[in-house]
C-alpha cells in the first residue's frame, strides 16, 4: 500500500504526553471496543482516568513488566499495542494486545505493527515467544495474527471476563528464535 510520506505510519512507545490523545480516541472507539474489552468503570472514560492509565503502564514499563507503544499515522495517534506480563527466566516471554481506530481497520495497520513489535520483542527485548488470545468470533485479529506467523495452538475456556461474561479465547503464539 503506497503511503504518502506526511502520512507515515510508526510504531513507538507510550508517553505520558499520549493520555489526552489515548483520551479522544477511547471515547470515539467506546461502542467499537466495548464487544472485545472488559467491563471499564466511567473513570477510565475521562482524561483524567486515562492520565492515570497511562502513568500506571509506564511504571510497568520502567519495571520490565510491560512494553506499552502507540501506533500513529501522521503523527497522530491510531491505536495501541503492548507487550505485556513479560517474563524473563528460562520463558522469556510477553502476552501481545492491540487495537486501532475503527475509521483504520482493514489497511493492514494493525498487522504492520504486530510485525514491528515482533522484531522489537526479538531483536531489542530478547523474548522467545510472543503469546496472544482473540475471542472465538474476532475473526479479523486471528487473521492479523496468523498473517504475523503466529500459529493457534488451543482454545482456553473462560479465560477473560470481556464485556460482563466470561468467554474463551483462541490462543496463538509465535517463537521468535527457530
Amino acid at each position: 500500500m503506497p503511503q504518502d510520506p506526511n502520512q507515515r505510519f510508526r510504531i513507538r512507545p507510550l508517553e505520558a504526553d499520549d493520555a489526552s490523545a489515548l483520551y479522544r480516541l477511547i471515547v470515539a472507539n467506546r461502542d467499537h471496543l466495548a464487544p472485545w474489552d472488559p467491563h471499564r468503570p466511567e473513570h477510565y472514560f475521562t482524561l483524567e482516568g486515562q492520565q492515570e492509565h497511562v502513568a500506571g503502564q509506564l511504571a510497568r514499563a520502567r519495571n520490565g513488566h510491560d512494553y506499552p507503544y502507540v501506533m500513529t499515522l501522521g503523527g497522530a495517534l491510531i491505536g495501541r499495542i503492548n507487550l505485556n506480563n513479560v517474563v524473563r527466566g528460562p520463558l522469556q516471554s510477553a502476552v501481545l494486545g492491540y487495537w486501532i481506530d475503527s475509521e483504520h481497520q482493514g489497511r493492514g495497520l494493525t498487522t504492520q505493527a504486530v510485525r514491528t513489535v515482533i522484531d522489537l520483542a526479538r531483536d531489542e527485548l530478547g523474548l522467545h515467544r510472543l503469546e496472544a488470545g482473540t475471542m472465538l468470533d474476532n475473526v479479523a485479529s486471528q487473521r492479523v495474527l496468523i498473517n504475523s506467523g503466529f500459529e493457534e495452538y488451543g482454545v482456553a475456556r473462560k479465560l477473560l471476563k470481556i464485556a460482563g461474561e466470561w468467554r474463551d479465547h483462541r490462543l496463538f503464539q509465535r517463537i521468535l528464535h527457530d
